[in-house]
């Protein structure tokens, strides 16, 4: 079956030049277009989507509220954002809401369709070490880091899950992670797996954001 994409983005042409990338590809079917958050909310209560392109900056609902609300459900589409800036404070809070991730705008069309297609399968984080770099550079703003609260959850993995989530947080894809502990990609896949699982998380970029929610790492990707 297709992977099921919803365009939301203010700008009719930007949501064209997407359009036509995805139409090319055989295992993509543009199910669902949006111009702002309201808008994008009401369709899908409708309609069936498995991945949503989110812009960020929106009239009437910006692309971080309609995050949050979407990713309530726990059955909800993955959200992969659209920014304009690498840096940028409004991908970092989308990223705190829930978004699987998030991609430049003018990224390659070869980039964003394995962005879609690594967020529609949950096995990677889009851009990790950018997703990293957001992290070092806002982790002070985030409310939970070093509370009691939040470094209790971690009590639930295993000493491998542990180091497993640290270099997750580092940026690591499943194959580098392998290689560091010596274990196969398929060992790494299921450690990460049960970690998602212990922790309620819904992807490997809610396992950075609580990394470094909890202290694990520090900011500069360093363990704590």
């Amino acid at each position: 079956m297709a992977i099921r994409v919803m365009l939301v983005d203010d700008q009719v042409l930007l949501r064209t030049g997407f359009r036509m990338v995805l139409a090319a590809q055989p295992d993509m079917e543009v199910v669902a277009e949006a111009g702002d958050g309201v808008e994008a909310l009401q369709v899908l209560r409708s309609t069936a989507v498995d991945v949503v392109l989110m812009d960020v900056r929106m009239p009437k609902l910006d692309g971080v509220e309609t995050t949050s609300r979407i990713c309530v459900d726990p059955n909800a589409p993955k959200v992969l954002i659209l920014t304009t800036f690498d840096l940028d404070e409004y991908a970092f809070s989308a990223l705190k809401a829930g978004a699987s991730g998030f991609m430049l705008k003018d990224v390659p069309p070869g980039e964003l369709l394995a962005a879609i297609r690594s967020v529609h399968s949950g096995d990677a984080v889009v851009a990790p070490s950018t997703t990293r770099r957001l992290l070092d550079r806002f982790a002070p703003m985030l409310p939970g880091t070093g509370q009691e609260p939040r470094q209790k959850e971690l009590q639930r993995l295993t000493e491998r899950e542990r180091e497993v989530m640290v270099l997750v947080a580092q940026g690591m894809s499943n194959g580098e992670i392998a290689a560091r502990l010596v274990l196969s990609e398929a060992t790494v896949k299921t450690h990460v797996g049960r970690i998602l699982t212990k922790l309620g998380l819904r992807d490997r970029v809610q396992v950075v954001v609580l990394a470094y929610e909890t202290g694990l790492v520090r900011a500069g990707g360093g363990p704590a």
